[in-house]
């Protein structure tokens, strides 16, 4: 069904139903009822002409004609999963709502909580629009002017994110994703429970994860404190919980579900340079240290996963190199060697660069071993924030060039190697291959990235908008690992960790509360300022994190809990009494901007922003500055605001002000951390690259526009884009028949590489 008919048929339904529900008497429920449909109607009717827009101009921003996949195109088929699925509900209300057994009440909850997330959708489908006005054609990520102001990042982070993860949770992807994404958000709103009480602390056991009932039995109520966590907790809560996979009961389950191997041991590499030939001039040699960053020279860890005794697997110097783990449960008969194997994968993890290690990612490894029949080397890199950027790099390098000149250790001859990723074990592929060429040694004859994060940049993209539902990235907790990887964490950690400040620690610490407080002044002196002028804010409070308690939100009804609109917070009354005239005149009193910038505006007309960027200063700049971020976080930036069209008022956040660290660090253009940025000449010594990416994934335009670079260079390259599933679902490969073909795309594309050109 097209867009246009889907939306008529669904605003067809939902007028008869409206008629139906308004004939049925002054009950609260029939009101609501008909309040609800005629909420969705509207926002429906809105949608539509944006929708057609986009999908009209997504081609020009595909890879080919063969790879119809970008933002755009993923933000129109999220869109209409939800008008599919208000579609289906409104038939259904209209064929049983004469029936004795019709559920109002429940009916009710899901169509408050649905169009809570096409009203949410329709803002996203907005300033996508304005993403498509201002980028270069065929260009997905923003590049504008660093020096601009942030009201687009500002503006977005405000918007309501609960509505999508209650009963709304996963509405985009396969059902059979659903039950895992809603056991996994109440495991983790029980986590964080008990990380921000400090009952249990990083040492959580698995039978405390999973009994929040309330949660569970409460969809409204999980989606606030869903919320509430990707706004406010650290990225160290966020390391744990994704490490929770690696308690030991789990992951014992986890092996003794997967496939078994005869070799799975943890080595630990020796911090001593050697030597790797020169791939120019074989008789030449270059020193590979080893790594240095931030720590000094230490071990690096790696794990030899095979599903064969292969030879030189049980040598005594690889012997030597092994480390303990500890129990494990391992049922493995001691069998014949194999002959060495032509091919070696070298793989590294992904986690954000903030967690999880080879372990966490072995159940779908030991696959992986069985299918291609060669080794495995997984890489244990250190992770941020102790371990920032460059070190993950160094270890990663070090360890790929000891497997190569070591491979007669691994069970490999080493004639084909593939390195083989995902998500930020596919940013480190690519940037460990651009090293191996800027040493002279030898690249890596492929290499295969799944969901790979290609620029660490905050730049805005379509596809990036989709952190705003994504229940796996957020947008904050995006964020929060770029900062911490980068090594410029700005976050205040929990008391037990102040201790390891210092004395310049505590001082910057002190700065930034004074400073803190000094803008909330600020904003306090402007609403009082707002208020003698006649022009009065919202006197309703809206109470922030902390005042919301959860039995407070128990209480409150679905269309309070997640649909309400805290409008006293971002002073909504304010500005609809400010005409355009006081706005430019506000505009022009707080800001001063460049010739472009004024252009802009006189080209683009008062109704749509004159400057709109992914960019935050950091915390530490002017107080003037800092003041007018968080006046225009508050007062809604009338530049921002009016890219909406009049009338319509996306639903905004009641957890109050995100402080997110998103701001542009010269760190981050490093092309040996963002190689969507790397030079033509650097990215031309990459070997084949091969992607696998999600349609829905917020990282997908990523892969995009890595993919179109290197086309563009005539670089061998291959994009593939699976749908309906989440990012990681390599983690997620036993879960259901789409994650288990996506996984074997995966392994496809691998054997692709450890092929000679002369078999295929």
């Amino acid at each position: 069904m097209d867009l246009r008919t889907m939306t008529q048929s669904l605003v067809t339904l939902t007028e008869d139903n409206m008629a139906f529900f308004s004939s049925q008497g002054p009950g609260e429920t029939a009101r609501r009822l008909s309040n609800v449909f005629a909420g969705i109607r509207e926002q429906a009717l809105g949608l539509e002409p944006t929708l057609g827009h986009l999908l009209g101009v997504a081609h020009h921003f595909d890879l080919d004609t063969e790879t119809p996949a970008n933002g755009y195109r993923s933000l129109v088929h999220t869109a209409r999963c939800c008008l599919a699925h208000l579609l289906h509900k409104s038939r259904y209300v209209a064929s049983n709502r004469r029936s004795i057994f019709f559920r109002a009440s429940h009916n009710l909850a899901e169509l408050e909580a649905y169009l809570a997330a096409l009203t949410q959708l329709r803002a996203l489908a907005y300033y996508a629009q304005r993403l498509l006005a201002i980028n270069r054609p065929g260009v997905l990520f923003f590049e504008g002017d660093e020096g601009l102001t942030a009201d687009f990042l500002r503006e977005y982070v405000t918007l309501h994110k609960g509505c999508f993860y209650g009963r709304c949770l996963g509405f985009q992807f396969t059902p059979a994703i659903r039950p895992f994404l809603q056991t996994l958000s109440i495991g983790l709103v029980s986590f964080g429970e008990h990380y921000k009480r400090k009952e249990t602390g990083l040492s959580v056991t698995a039978s405390s994860l999973f009994t929040g009932g309330r949660f569970a039995i409460d969809p409204e109520l999980r989606g606030a404190e869903f919320e509430r966590i990707i706004q406010n907790l650290d990225v160290h809560f966020w390391k744990a919980f994704w490490n929770i996979t690696e308690i030991e009961v789990l992951s014992s389950l986890a092996n003794m579900a997967s496939t078994t191997v005869r070799v799975s041991r943890l080595l630990s590499l020796p911090p001593d340079a050697f030597e790797m030939p020169l791939t120019s001039d074989p008789k030449l040699t270059v020193t590979i240290s080893p790594p240095m960053a931030h720590t000094g020279p230490g071990p690096v860890l790696a794990r030899l996963i095979s599903y064969d005794l292969r030879e030189g697997q049980d040598s005594k110097m690889l012997n030597s190199l092994v480390k303990s783990e500890g129990p494990r449960l391992e049922l493995r008969p001691r069998p014949q060697q194999a002959p060495r194997s032509r091919a070696l994968v070298v793989h590294i993890h992904g986690g954000g660069f903030v967690a999880q290690t080879s372990k966490s990612h072995e159940p779908y490894l030991k696959t992986w071993a069985q299918e291609l029949g060669v080794p495995i080397f997984s890489i244990d890199y250190s992770l941020a924030p102790e371990a920032p950027f460059p070190r993950a790099l160094e270890e990663c390098f070090f360890a790929y060039c000891w497997a190569v000149k070591h491979c007669a250790l691994l069970g490999s001859t080493g004639e084909r190697v593939c390195l083989a990723g995902d998500s930020a074990g596919g940013n480190l592929c690519v940037t460990v291959s651009l090293r191996a060429a800027a040493y002279g040694v030898r690249v890596p004859d492929g290499i295969m990235a799944a969901y790979p994060v290609t620029t660490l940049q905050p730049s805005a993209s379509p596809s990036r908008l989709l952190s705003l539902m994504d229940p796996l990235l957020p947008l904050s907790v995006l964020s929060k690992c770029v900062s911490a990887y980068s090594g410029t964490e700005t976050e205040d950690h929990s008391d037990s960790d102040q201790k390891a400040l210092g004395m310049m620690g505590l001082v910057q610490r002190d700065t930034s509360l004074f400073l803190r407080d000094l803008r909330l002044g600020a904003s306090s002196w402007l609403n009082s300022f707002l208020e003698l002028s006649g022009r009065k804010p919202q006197k309703t409070s809206v109470p922030t994190a902390e005042a919301v308690r959860p039995t407070e939100t128990m209480r409150r009804s679905v269309s309070e809990a997640a649909l309400a609109q805290p409008e006293g917070l971002l002073g909504t009354d304010t500005l609809k009494t400010l005409t355009i005239k006081d706005l430019n005149s506000k505009d022009n009193s707080e800001t001063s901007d460049t010739p472009e910038m004024s252009l802009s505006m006189e080209t683009l007309g008062p109704s749509t922003p004159s400057d709109v960027n992914f960019f935050l200063r950091p915390e530490n700049s002017q107080e003037e500055t800092e003041s007018k971020d968080d006046v225009g976080s508050l007062g809604r930036s009338p530049r921002v605001r009016a890219a909406f069209p009049e009338g319509f008022h996306p639903r905004r956040s009641s957890q109050g002000i995100l402080h997110i660290p998103l701001y542009s660090s010269p760190i981050v253009k490093n092309p040996f951390m963002s190689p969507l940025l790397a030079p033509d000449s650097m990215l031309k010594t990459l070997p084949p690259v091969h992607l696998v990416a999600c349609a829905l994934d917020p990282m997908l335009d990523d892969s995009v526009m890595f993919a179109r670079r290197l086309r563009d260079l005539g670089q061998p390259v291959t994009l593939n884009v699976v749908e309906d599933l989440p990012h990681g679902f390599l983690s997620l490969a036993a879960l259901c028949r789409e994650t288990r073909q996506a996984a074997e795309l995966c392994v496809q594309r691998i054997r692709l590489v450890l092929t000679p050109p002369a078999a295929r």
